[in-house]
């Protein structure tokens, strides 16, 4: 029984599914890690001086990941650059929805009182991206070493970002 457990999450790993189960056991075995002082996650070098400057704006940050939210508060709470909860205002994951359905971020609006015209989702995916756009949320895709080549057509539709600091965002007071 333990062995066909360990293969089917080695197989839904190997294709990288994005079920709530595989990312709440994900969670469970970076706990472990992180509370242990084994693993410290890392952020590009433009992500917390941005996320910094857009809180001194009063903007509000949130995190909408297919990692759960307990995996997302070990991320930030366990980071090389120390504990930096405090920089994000909440936490959603596959729970709401998945980030390839319009109606998740139509319901990440409504659980944070806010019009979906008034919030920058930040993606790698296009796919989620266009999800995002659908629900009328304003959309930047951020390249990075590491993420999926984008084709020739989704270069020229979509906002690409290589850095956070590429951002300028109107303050929210």
């Amino acid at each position: 029984m333990i062995q066909a457990v360990v293969d089917n999450v080695c197989w839904q790993m190997s294709l990288d599914r994005k079920t709530t189960a595989l990312k709440q056991l994900q969670g469970h075995m970076w706990r472990a890690a992180f509370t242990a002082g084994h693993v410290k996650a890392e952020f590009f070098e433009d992500v917390v001086p941005a996320v910094r400057k857009w809180r001194e704006a009063g903007m509000k940050v949130y995190i909408y990941s297919s990692g759960s939210v307990e995996a997302q508060k070990l991320l930030f709470g366990y980071s090389t650059e120390g504990d930096i909860l405090e920089l994000v205002d909440g936490h959603f994951d596959t729970k709401i929805g998945h980030k390839v359905e319009s109606e998740s971020y139509r319901k990440i609006a409504n659980s944070i009182g806010c019009s979906t015209n008034n919030i920058l989702f930040l993606t790698d995916v296009t796919l989620e991206a266009s999800a995002a756009e659908e629900a009328d949320v304003h959309v930047a895709v951020v390249v990075r070493p590491g993420n999926a080549g984008l084709t020739d057509d989704e270069k020229t539709y979509y906002s690409l970002i290589t850095s956070f600091s590429e951002l300028y965002l109107p303050s929210s007071t």
